[in-house]
């Protein structure tokens, strides 16, 4: 019994952004992408050796924190618009059954358009500016936030708002009280993938129309066949998500540890 109480505890713990497993698992990956370069396994033109990687990662380290800072403030900013609208728009699926029914199929069926598809539209419509890519930034995370909002909202047990509403409580206080801070587990779930995404989305906007960012040195270098700051430039985005999500987290905890 003991032991099995063990086990469900360890299945509760939330999962770490690193362990000693997954540390072990990318040093053994980096260790053999090492290897395949330095015996020529592979040609260190085709894939450069993560040596190479750290060199040219310190030596364009000025370039690389210009277009990222840049990249950062579009992909935050992006971010921040997707989880205010999503949040409104799960808000009014959930107090609107016929808008719900209405809308979410359509909320879905965006999902099967490729991003990459609408970014030069964007850019035609909207100019080479930030506004195209913060709305592809947007639209790339407005769908995970608000399927993550809507989820938790819809998903409350009825006990709970069948006591609020005998003691005379509206919709909206249910919506403060109760759905809401119920729903904050859903809700985060729904903005970490967003997190992860608010990236992708800022990169491939500045691939198809922006005039500075990592998308862009990304670009530059690619054609120029420097590979190992394309790979350095990976790098910088992998960081930067990681940090992201580590700040998402703990705001998560704080969060959910107050409101439940």
């Amino acid at each position: 019994m003991k032991k099995r109480q063990k086990s469900l505890e360890q299945h509760r713990k939330p999962i770490t952004t690193f362990n000693i497993p997954s540390m072990w698992l990318i040093f053994g990956v980096v260790a053999l992408w090492q290897a395949v370069s330095l015996f020529g396994i592979v040609d260190a033109f085709v894939l450069p050796p993560p040596t190479s990687v750290i060199n040219a990662l310190i030596n364009d380290m000025e370039l690389l924190f210009y277009h990222g800072r840049y990249t950062l403030f579009n992909a935050m900013l992006g971010l921040f618009i997707s989880i205010v609208l999503g949040c409104f728009t799960a808000i009014v699926m959930d107090r609107f059954a016929w808008f719900s029914r209405a809308f979410y199929p359509i909320l879905v069926l965006s999902q099967t358009v490729p991003y990459i598809a609408i970014a030069p539209l964007l850019v035609l419509w909207f100019g080479h500016g930030s506004t195209s890519q913060l709305i592809l930034i947007t639209l790339v995370c407005f769908f995970p936030v608000t399927v993550g909002m809507y989820d938790g909202l819809s998903n409350i047990k009825e006990e709970y708002l069948w006591v609020l509403s005998v003691m005379g409580g509206t919709y909206t206080k249910g919506l403060v009280f109760v759905k809401i801070p119920l729903a904050a587990p859903s809700f985060f779930s729904g903005a970490k993938i967003a997190t992860t995404y608010c990236f992708v989305g800022a990169v491939i906007a500045e691939w198809l129309g922006g005039t500075r960012g990592l998308g862009v040195y990304m670009t530059r270098v690619r054609r120029t066949f420097e590979f190992d700051k394309m790979f350095a430039v990976i790098f910088v985005i992998v960081f930067i998500s990681i940090v992201a999500i580590g700040v998402l987290k703990l705001i998560e905890r704080k969060v959910i540890k107050d409101v439940i």
